[in-house]
């Protein structure tokens, strides 16, 4: 039975609420966790998708790159992170572009067959170089109060860096930094996931190349073993170890800013329970809604498509195996001037003709998501994360929106394969293709995010804009007792785990 007061209560059992769950219980802290699924782990689980079919995809996120392995650390996380060998590739032409982590001699070849010389892969290496620096020394700072956008310059240390990635719109630099159009996407392309703006104009594009290249220390975009409802299970294993007490099937109705929580319990009866403190890891517009303020909108911009395949395809490039392509990023048609006109089409209220979007299959790297059967067939799962589909799109006739905007994707995958996608796609029993999509008007509906954004809203600089935020931790509110511990508070976005730690400091150190 719920006790009547608690020192915290959390709302929401996502993976930040977790985390946040886990320090406070640690600390000795009483804790309440409060979720309205049957399941802890908000976006960040694991699911048969496909019935009869075994294989337990991760539906709505997939990779890991913002988790500090501080954090598993502490936690004690029983979790494996694996890093993929290839970064990326990208067909053009008969031939690619392959970013071999482990061999530069290769792809040292591979920028030359694509470029047709040295220049492009040194402004690469100088731009990565810039980049690994800055986030070497800035991710320690996630996890610390906030600085000044003066201090945090003295931490990044460079001025170039500090202007190009800071106060110039990035479009504008990859622009200046190199001179090929294929380059100048794949670049481009970690400033648009999840958001849609311009980056030749627009700072946002900065905010999210920031936060999709700093992760932990190195940027790494690691594959969870086990899927990613391995590192939801484990956090919530941490938070139960501590003493953390988690209810599912719960749902807030109202949050009270004097320590009030009214909620529905798994049995349909309407309850309080008081708190000292209490962490909202839903987004901002559902905590406005839950202290019944006016909610801020949000609009996500992403298509994903979630399949099973019998086989991988077959590549026009002979000089890369399906393996080494398809294990990191595959870049489809998002070269610098197809995610301009994809940009443009959007923005105009049109699915795009030949949407950007960029595929990777996790079973590549972890083939434990799949039954043993399906990996002796050889079976694959694949991921593609389609940009420049903004929820406005998708309003008016969600269904058929979807389904426009699926077959224009499929046909964009299409253009570059040597071989239609489709042939490769597996079966269930019954005959139907194992493919799905979710659309951002879907997320909300399905999920609960409104507008479908997957950061919950626009993502903010990770340092104090305003004078009187330095030295907190980003998660606070107006309300004293009421923290934002989710993906849209400060240094939120992605499956990171930061606001939870940072809103459970913020009470700690209070």
């Amino acid at each position: 039975m719920t006790r009547s007061g608690y020192d915290v209560v959390v709302v929401g059992g996502g993976h930040n609420g977790l985390v946040a769950a886990a320090y406070l219980a640690r600390a000795g802290r009483s804790v309440l966790v409060l979720e309205r699924r049957d399941h802890v782990g908000g976006l960040a689980i694991s699911a048969e998708a496909f019935d009869g079919v075994g294989a337990r995809l991760s539906r709505y996120s997939y990779l890991v790159s913002l988790l500090p392995s501080k954090i598993v650390k502490d936690l004690g996380l029983d979790l494996e992170l694996r890093t993929r060998r290839y970064a990326s590739y990208t067909p053009v032409a008969g031939t690619g572009l392959l970013v071999d982590r482990h061999d530069d001699v290769r792809t040292a070849a591979s920028f030359r067959a694509v470029t047709g010389g040295e220049a492009e892969l040194r402004a690469w290496r100088g731009f990565y170089d810039m980049v690994a620096e800055v986030a070497r020394r800035l991710a320690p700072t996630l996890l610390e109060p906030l600085l000044s956008a003066r201090a945090t310059r003295e931490v990044v240390g460079s001025a170039q860096a500090w202007r190009d990635l800071f106060e110039r719109p990035i479009g504008e630099v990859v622009a200046e930094r190199f001179a090929d159009d294929t380059v100048r996407g794949v670049v481009l392309t970690d400033a648009l996931i999840g958001t849609f703006a311009d980056p030749d104009v627009d700072p946002a594009a900065n905010r999210c190349l920031l936060y999709h290249l700093i992760g932990d220390g190195t940027g790494d975009w690691n594959v969870p073993v086990g899927g990613m409802g391995a590192v939801s299970a484990a956090l919530a294993d941490a938070a139960r170890r501590a003493g953390a007490e988690i209810r599912t099937g719960t749902e807030v109705v109202a949050v009270d800013p004097d320590g009030a929580v009214a909620f529905v319990d798994a049995g349909g009866a309407e309850r309080t329970v008081r708190a000292g403190h209490i962490v909202v890891n839903t987004p901002p517009a559902i905590l406005a809604g839950l202290l019944g303020e006016e909610p801020v909108p949000a609009e996500g911009a992403q298509l994903k498509v979630n399949m099973v395949l019998a086989r991988l395809p077959r590549l026009r490039d002979g000089a890369v195996r399906p393996e080494e392509a398809f294990s990191g990023t595959f870049h489809v048609n998002e070269g610098r001037d197809q995610l301009a006109a994809a940009y443009r089409q959007a923005a105009a209220g049109r699915i795009p003709d030949l949407p950007p979007c960029e595929v990777y299959c996790h079973t590549l790297t972890d083939p434990s998501i799949l039954a043993p059967e399906l990996r002796e067939q050889g079976v694959q799962t694949m991921t593609a994360f389609g940009l420049h589909m903004p929820a406005r799109l998708f309003r008016g006739d969600p269904a058929g929106a979807r389904e426009r905007a699926l077959a224009a994707t499929l046909r964009s995958i299409d253009a570059v394969l040597a071989e239609p996608l489709e042939d490769c796609l597996l079966r269930t029993p019954d005959g139907r293709v194992c493919l799905e999509a979710k659309t951002p008007v879907d997320l909300e509906t399905e999920a609960g995010l409104p507008g479908g954004h997957i950061f919950h809203r626009d993502l903010s600089w990770p340092f104090a804009e305003e004078e009187r935020e330095v030295g907190r931790w980003g998660v606070e509110t107006a309300h004293e007792r009421v923290l934002l511990g989710g993906a849209g508070a400060r240094r939120g976005g992605g499956v990171s785990g930061i606001p939870g730690h940072n809103a459970a400091m913020a009470i700690l150190t209070g």
